[in-house]
């Protein structure tokens, strides 16, 4: 497929229960301090974490890029099954095979799902949490039609093998400069980031699973944010009409104990594009002080 000899991958594969991820290690192994996991959100792939965080992060810090399963060139063997937990697992799976014990994990909108439970599922390999524009909490409405008719038996596949490549490609651009909004989508940032890589049919049948079933996968684990225990920070823009601050970054916040609740005023979802330098600036606070306190236990 052309999408896939002009994105080719840039990682490693490593393979994990229930498929095969796609992983970029940046900087040195040997940094001092938790290695990053930056992970991404729906319809896209590493390369939006890599942007505007990853490169910077890695002048000095062990980087981790991971294309969710199903996304960019990772894998996941049961398209339908995309829980949080499964992704979850899978990530923490990858990490335990590339021996990180501990990491600071940077997730963004859909990802935020993820990464709240692998703070509560295995509060053993997260030395740090941070929420950009994360999804958390159920919230009114739905997640489009389109994504349930493509997830229904027969139909959704032949339109997901047929239709979707050449409709999905003429809305891209005006799909992330929505998603944008109110800040300018940057000039060549769909190459960029190998966006169109989510229009292959399996990627897409993919994408549209996880936003079909993210709901109750919310609503199902809400409850027991109140037992994260990791350093917590949620970054969220005020102006963000895709995934609500009010529904899912204050509550979050407000639920997590001694979590850091930081709202950007007037800005949309694309955060870590809006503003990385305070994004980097609050994960060096947590390397920073996991560093302090690790330092005063071993006195």
């Amino acid at each position: 497929m052309l999408f896939e000899r002009k994105y080719p991958p840039t990682g490693e594969f490593v393979d994990v229960t229930g498929g095969r991820l796609h992983v970029e290690q940046m900087g040195p192994r040997d940094a001092s301090g938790p290695p990053i996991v930056l992970v991404h959100g729906a319809t896209s792939s590493m390369e939006t974490m890599r942007l505007p965080l990853g490169h910077v992060l890695a002048e000095k810090h062990r980087v981790i890029l991971i294309d969710r399963p199903g996304f960019g060139w990772s894998l996941r063997n049961d398209v339908p099954n995309s829980s949080p937990a499964m992704q979850a697992k899978m990530i923490d799976e990858v990490l335990e095979k590339l021996g990180v014990d501990r990491a600071i994990i940077v997730v963004h909108s859909l990802a935020g799902a993820l990464g709240a439970l692998m703070a509560l599922d295995y509060p053993q390999r997260v030395a740090g949490l941070v929420m950009l524009a994360g999804v958390t909490h159920p919230w009114p409405g739905g997640v489009g039609i389109y994504n349930k008719v493509v997830t229904t038996p027969v139909i959704g596949k032949l339109l997901a093998y047929t239709i979707t490549l050449p409709l999905g490609y003429f809305l891209t651009d005006s799909g992330g400069r929505a998603v944008f909004a109110p800040q300018v989508m940057p000039e060549g940032y769909i190459e960029q980031t190998a966006t169109p890589l989510v229009l292959r049919p399996r990627a897409f049948l993919a994408n549209a699973w996880d936003l079909v079933t993210l709901k109750p996968a919310v609503r199902a684990q809400a409850s027991r944010y109140d037992n994260i225990k990791a350093p917590t920070v949620v970054i969220a823009g005020s102006a963000d009409t895709v995934v609500s601050p009010e529904i899912h970054s204050h509550h979050f916040a407000e639920t997590v104990p001694g979590a850091k609740l930081i709202v950007l005023p007037g800005v949309g979802h694309m955060v870590q594009n809006a503003a990385p330098d305070l994004i980097i600036g609050e994960i060096e606070n947590i390397i920073l002080a996991a560093d302090t306190k690790s330092k005063a236990a071993s006195r």
